[in-house]
């Protein structure tokens, strides 16, 4: 295994360790709304002020991107513009439903070099799951390799999304609406990253989504590639990474999912 992808498992269960003791004392934890539907507490912050801590220790020249804090510079810049090297941190993506007692939350932590997902590692703390991917190296559910889903007929295939709704379900005008009704099921999760690692496992056969953003994205995206899947745009394009819209599924489903959005 890559030093750097040690490093970033490292960082992780040093997360974990911290969301998992929160979570045993729910009722003292401080929320705040960062807007509509979306929230933080102080659980959020600290664990991405640990996760940044580990890595800037082991690599004091890169840079960081995280959900709560932003765009950080190196410790020790090796030069101006963008670091060769950052790491894009969602600390703990599914806040809503750690809020809730809902055990669906992961950490999610990717390396990019020079814009492209080099390693990433999303951790399930509940479930003691440590997904990992290595460009190039393939895509690894503790430690053991994992694929994308066999299905091959959208008709049975299981779903996961992300897209608008009206609160009972996905609106009747929603352009995802025919699509999610043509298959077997459709799950929301309330945490991409793992909707994401579950496409790269098999659990999910496909999954969409709309307005994401980076951290929602690099590592999840790596290990679905890296397990044999495909991810793009509506249009099968690669804009996904400047518009937040994607699709990601198996290479069958995937082209029956941007059929049936075109349709």
């Amino acid at each position: 295994m890559h030093p750097m992808l040690n490093t970033a498992i490292k960082a992780a269960r040093r997360a974990g360790t911290i969301i998992s003791r929160a979570s045993l004392d729910l009722q003292h934890l401080s929320v705040a709304r960062k807007g509509p539907k979306d929230y933080v507490t102080e659980v959020d912050r600290a664990a991405e002020e640990a996760i940044i801590e580990v890595l800037s220790e082991a690599y004091p020249d890169h840079g960081f991107i995280g959900e709560e804090t932003g765009e950080r510079p190196p410790l020790e810049p090796a030069g101006e513009g963008t670091p060769e090297y950052q790491w894009v941190i969602d600390p703990l993506d599914g806040t809503t439903n750690f809020i809730h007692g809902f055990p669906c939350y992961a950490i999610s932590i990717a390396l990019m070099h020079r814009g492209q997902a080099a390693h990433a590692v999303i951790f399930d703390t509940n479930r003691n799951e440590m997904f990992t991917a290595s460009r190039g190296g393939g895509a690894f559910l503790n430690d053991r390799r994992i694929r994308v889903s066999g299905q091959t007929r959208y008709h049975d295939a299981l779903i996961g999304a992300h897209v608008p709704d009206s609160g009972a379900g996905v609106k009747p005008t929603s352009p995802f609406a025919d699509m999610l009704a043509e298959c077997a099921a459709v799950r929301r999760v309330g945490a991409t990253v793992l909707d994401l690692a579950y496409v790269a496992a098999g659990r999910l056969d496909g999954f969409c989504a709309v307005n994401l953003q980076p951290w929602d994205l690099a590592a999840g995206t790596l290990l679905v590639t890296e397990a044999g899947g495909l991810v793009g745009d509506f249009e099968g394009e690669q804009t996904w990474k400047e518009t937040g819209n994607v699709i990601a599924a198996s290479p069958k489903i995937f082209i029956q999912m941007l059929s049936h959005l075109q349709d």
